[in-house]
C-alpha cells in the first residue's frame, strides 16, 4: 500500500515523518530515512487506535507491503519580524507546508478528523483526571510548563491555528483557566471544521503558509504530542 509522507527536519532538533493522508499519524527520528522507518510502526499504532473506538478501521494494510512516496521535505527555519532568517534561538520557527497541504478537506476527512479529535481529547483528559492542584501546578526540572501550563498551551494552540486562517473568535474571549480553555476552543474548532469542507484557502501569515489541511494536521499532532509529554511527567 502506498502512503504519502512528508519529512520535516529541524523541528526542535528532530525530524518528523508525517503520514499526510492520515492526520494524527507521525513519527519522530533524527533523519528522514529513520523517520520513514519509524512511520511504519506509527501506522500500526494509528490503525490500532482507530480499532479501539470503531468496529472497523478505515486504515487497513499489510505491513510488509507499505511503500512511502515522499510528498516533500521541509527544513524548519527561523525568521524575525522583518522576515529575515535568524539562528534558531532568536526567531520564529517556520514549520512545514507540503504540496499535499494545498488539497481542500473532504467530507470524509472532516468526519474522521472529528472522531480523532474526540478520542485524542479523551486520552488527554483521562490522563489528568483526579490530579490535584499541587500536581497540576508543580514545576518540573528542564520543563517550560507545569501540567496546567501544558493544558493551557494545548487549548491556546488550537485557537492560534484557526487564527492563522482568520477563523478564530476574539482573543480576549479565550479563557484563562486551562480546562475551560480546552473546552471552549475545542468546541469552536469542531464547529468550524465542517465549514472548511472544500475550501481552497492558502494564506501566508507571519512568514508561514497555512491551509485548512495543515491546520488539521498540526492540531491533531499537537495534542497527541502533549499527551505523550504529560505521560512522561506522571
Amino acid at each position: 500500500m502506498i502512503f504519502k509522507a512528508g519529512i520535516e527536519n529541524n523541528n526542535e532538533g528532530r525530524t518528523i515523518a508525517w503520514a499526510l493522508e492520515h492526520p494524527g499519524c507521525f513519527a519522530y527520528a533524527m533523519s528522514g530515512e529513520a523517520g520513514l522507518s519509524n512511520l511504519v510502526g506509527a501506522l500500526d499504532k494509528y490503525a490500532g487506535w482507530i480499532l479501539r473506538h470503531e468496529p472497523r478501521t478505515w486504515l487497513s494494510f499489510a505491513r510488509d507491503e507499505i511503500e512511502f512516496v515522499v510528498d516533500g521535505t521541509w527544513d524548519v527555519y527561523y525568521i524575525n519580524d522583518d522576515f529575515d532568517k535568524l539562528s534558531e534561538a532568536d526567531g520564529y520557527a517556520v514549520d512545514s507546508f507540503f504540496p499535499y497541504d494545498w488539497k481542500p478537506l473532504t467530507a470524509t476527512d472532516i468526519e474522521r478528523a472529528l472522531k480523532l479529535l474526540t478520542w485524542s481529547r479523551a486520552d488527554l483528559l483521562k490522563m489528568v483526571a483526579g490530579l490535584g492542584e499541587e500536581k497540576l501546578n508543580a514545576a518540573y526540572m528542564g520543563e517550560r510548563w507545569s501540567i496546567n501550563g501544558i493544558l493551557g498551551h494545548a487549548g491556546g494552540a488550537e485557537w492560534w491555528y484557526l487564527d492563522r486562517l482568520g477563523r478564530a473568535f476574539p482573543r480576549a474571549e479565550v479563557p484563562e483557566a486551562p480546562l475551560e480553555r480546552l473546552e471552549k476552543v475545542r468546541a469552536f474548532f469542531a464547529e468550524t471544521l465542517p465549514k472548511l469542507e472544500g475550501v481552497k484557502q492558502v494564506v501566508g501569515v507571519d512568514g508561514e503558509f497555512w491551509s485548512p489541511r495543515k491546520v488539521l494536521r498540526r492540531a491533531l499532532w499537537h495534542e497527541k504530542d502533549h499527551v505523550e509529554h504529560i505521560k512522561k511527567l506522571l
